[in-house]
């Protein structure tokens, strides 16, 4: 059962994502202000060829702060468009491939404690390669791809090498499905995400 909304004050609308602070009755009765942040949801694909290589493509995320590993993916932006469809447009739009083959693999919410975002993660198959098709705005223009055994991205996971969410989800569950175990493990304090040693950054 949903908490009862009291109010909902939008704060900002940008192209991405929007903010607003919705206050919320707890089931004690007092209240709380929780910042939302709005998001259209997103699509990642899988693409695994007939010698189950997965795709991945590296990209500069100015967040981060670094280019990373990701699989091909994108915004649910497009009026009337299904996740399916969207799916086989980024697919084709970043690297050129086409899928005869298509599954619903894994779905997740990134960040539910503050995001409205939901995605899903699709495996391609049975893939046909070809030329970019579409715009290529931004950083898409650096975009590189590379080819990876779906064992050895596995392995990049476990390492922490490969941290974009949607890559994390999608690969992991994609070896599950093929039979694939990874027995890697890294030191309780090894190194933040970010490089740093200790405590994440703000």
């Amino acid at each position: 059962m949903a908490y009862e909304l009291v109010r909902s004050e939008p704060r900002y609308d940008g192209a991405i994502i929007g903010v607003r602070v919705d206050t919320v009755v707890l089931p004690d009765g007092s209240q709380v202000d929780r910042e939302v942040v709005t998001h259209a949801g997103a699509v990642a694909i899988v693409a695994l060829d007939d010698q189950q290589r997965v795709l991945l493509i590296r990209q500069y995320r100015q967040p981060a702060g670094q280019y990373l590993w990701e699989l091909p993916a994108g915004l649910l932006d497009q009026a009337g468009e299904l996740p399916p469809e969207a799916a086989r447009r980024e697919l084709a739009e970043e690297t050129g491939v086409r899928a005869r083959t298509w599954s619903t693999l894994v779905d997740l919410r990134p960040s539910p404690g503050f995001s409205t975002e939901v995605c899903r993660v699709y495996q391609a198959e049975h893939l046909t390669l070809g030329d970019r098709v579409g715009p290529q705005e931004g950083e898409e223009r650096d975009l590189q791809a590379n080819w990876m055994p779906l064992q050895e991205a596995v392995s990049e996971v476990l390492a922490g090498r490969v941290i974009n969410g949607l890559a994390v989800a999608g690969l992991l569950a994609a070896a599950l499905r093929a039979g694939l175990t990874d027995d890697h493990r890294r030191a309780a304090d090894a190194p933040w995400p970010d490089g740093s040693a200790g405590t994440p950054a703000l």
